[in-house]
Formats: structure tokens, C-alpha cells, sequence
């Protein structure tokens, strides 16, 4: 029994929900998304509340339950308030500006490197060390922040590099003498 999928996904004021050819779409103040539907699940739109079921007692139903119900309570979230990630770059010279759908970036390579967002994303660079990423869809948010990430990922030595905001690096002690 999941205990996550147990529990219905309300629905705040302002939001609709509706199942369409196997689709479900959310549409709220910040915009629409949607999201196909998995076959051993069964979705109920009632009242203010989204309920996810098992739609028959096999395993992959069961496997499914709690991240099909998660899944669904990001779309309701994403359309309300949004998601957002913020990553600290540190390195004597390192540095990014947004340049309206592009992210440019000096991480120490002979070359900047410049970076497309996606459709549907904000970056915003409040000083040349911050970068923030917020849109409403969730996994576009979170990958666009690895593929930031991947550029310069924090050396053990020094900390230098790109880190969300609140990670461990953790620091490994020099070469003694």
C-alpha cells in the first residue's frame, strides 16, 4: 500500500483539472501542462481533488501508484507556484549573465560557454555568482540545472565550481609535505 498515492491531490482555487483521451490537464494562473496517463492507474477528478488508484492489483500497478500520484501534484503545483532551483558558482573568475533566452557563462575554459533555455523557463542572474531557474514544469527546471551543473562540477580541493544552493562539497585535506 502506497502511502504517498493514498492520499488525493487537492486542487486550490482558481485551478481546473480534466481527463481527456488519456490525458490529464491542469490549467491555472500561471498557465496549462499535462501529462499522459499510465494504463494500471486510475484517475478521478472529484470536487477539489485529484484521486489516484491501482487499477487492478498487479505489481507494476502498485509500482506506479506513488509516483503517478506525485507526478500529478507537481502539475498542480507548477501551474500555482511555480518551481524554481538556484545555483552558486565559485572559482576566482567564474561567472554568468542571462541575456534574455540565453545563459552565458565563464567557467575558466578559453571560450564562454553559452546556453539556450528552453521555452517555458526563467533565468535570472541577480548578481554574476547566482543563477535562478524557475518555471512551472518541474523536470524541465531540474534538468536544465544539471546540464548547468555538469559544466563545472565543485572540485573536493578547492569548492571551486557550479553547486545548487544548500549542497555539501564535501573537502578533501591538500598534499602534505
Amino acid at each position: 500500500m502506497s502511502r504517498i498515492g493514498k492520499r488525493a491531490v487537492a486542487i486550490p482555487g482558481g485551478v481546473t483539472a480534466n481527463i481527456e483521451n488519456g490525458t490529464l490537464s491542469v490549467k491555472g494562473p500561471k498557465g496549462t501542462l499535462s501529462m499522459g496517463l499510465a494504463e494500471d492507474i486510475e484517475y478521478k477528478v472529484e470536487g477539489d481533488e485529484i484521486s489516484v488508484l491501482p487499477a487492478n492489483k498487479s505489481r507494476r500497478a502498485r509500482d506506479f501508484w506513488g509516483m503517478q500520484r506525485t507526478l500529478v501534484s507537481n502539475l498542480v503545483q507548477g501551474v500555482t507556484e511555480g518551481f524554481s532551483k538556484t545555483l552558486e558558482i565559485t572559482g576566482v573568475g567564474y561567472r554568468a549573465q542571462a541575456q534574455g533566452q540565453k545563459l552565458k557563462l565563464q567557467l575558466g575554459f578559453s571560450h564562454d560557454v553559452d546556453i539556450d533555455v528552453p521555452q517555458g523557463l526563467d533565468v535570472k542572474t541577480p548578481d554574476q555568482t547566482t543563477v535562478i531557474i524557475s518555471g512551472m514544469d518541474k523536470q524541465a527546471v531540474g534538468q536544465l540545472a544539471a546540464e548547468i551543473r555538469r559544466w563545472r562540477k565543485p572540485e573536493p580541493y578547492k569548492g571551486k565550481g557550479i553547486k545548487y544552493q544548500g549542497e555539501y562539497v564535501f573537502r578533501k585535506e591538500g598534499k602534505k609535505k
